[in-house]
């Protein structure tokens, strides 16, 4: 797990990350401000936000959690009372939960547990090195991984990451019942299939070779995995 922290008060910065730090949680950096948040987040993908609903800047922390909810990274609101007005605009994000200002260590790391266990519930994740940089993502934002030599690379929405290992050994870190090998340079997620056609499948807005071969097993793949979500 790796932790971002969005938080515009320089003690509360240093408790949580003093309390991360004690527990041997990795933290994927921090900022108390909207603009650069976002931009952070994006580039290092943390497991799990923290995140003050009252910024100092024009742009708050429902702000950000939207953007939280387009890039579907979960977060933990933290809060002390708030006006009415705000509270309102809160009930239109999806936190995970809240900790309540001021909190204790052992209240942080039971609110963060609880969210840990939710996440990987809801889904399962795959953490791996891509440029120096380690990243943990959900698998169910990755649209295909596509071969590159020995390298491969995985592909979401929003980034493309190259990692320094073959197709074959980062599609064995995958969920099988969600991915599946369309050409022996390809596999995909087929959760983002759009449409199949006898050549390509196309996922999300990406069309993808099809082996001639594989489409009637793809066909029955699809049919598996969404009986399954």
């Amino acid at each position: 797990m790796n932790i971002y922290i969005v938080e515009d008060e320089p003690l509360i910065v240093m408790s949580l990350k003093m309390a991360l730090k004690k527990n041997n949680i990795a933290i994927a950096g921090s900022s108390d401000e909207y603009e650069e948040a976002v931009a952070e987040i994006s580039e290092t993908q943390p497991t799990l936000v923290l995140l003050d609903i009252q910024l100092q800047s024009k742009r708050d922390g429902v702000d950000v959690a939207h953007f939280l909810n387009t890039q579907q990274i979960p977060y933990l609101f933290l809060t002390s009372q708030t006006d009415p007005v705000t509270l309102s605009r809160v009930k239109e994000t999806n936190p995970l939960g809240y900790i309540v200002k001021p909190f204790t260590e052992a209240g942080l790391l039971s609110n963060i547990t609880l969210a840990w266990h939710t996440i990987t519930q809801d889904d399962d994740t795959i953490t791996f090195k891509a440029e120096g940089k380690k990243y943990t993502i959900y698998q169910s934002c990755i649209q295909y991984l596509r071969a590159f030599d020995n390298y491969c690379y995985i592909v979401t929405s929003t980034k493309e990451y190259l990692v320094p290992h073959t197709l074959k050994s980062i599609s064995e870190l995958l969920n099988q019942t969600f991915f599946f090998q369309c050409h022996r340079s390809y596999w995909i997620n087929l959760r983002k299939v759009v449409a199949v056609g006898t050549e390509i499948v196309q996922v999300d807005s990406v069309e993808i070779p099809l082996g001639y071969s594989r489409k009637k097993k793809l066909t029955a793949r699809m049919t598996d995995a969404s009986a399954l979500g």
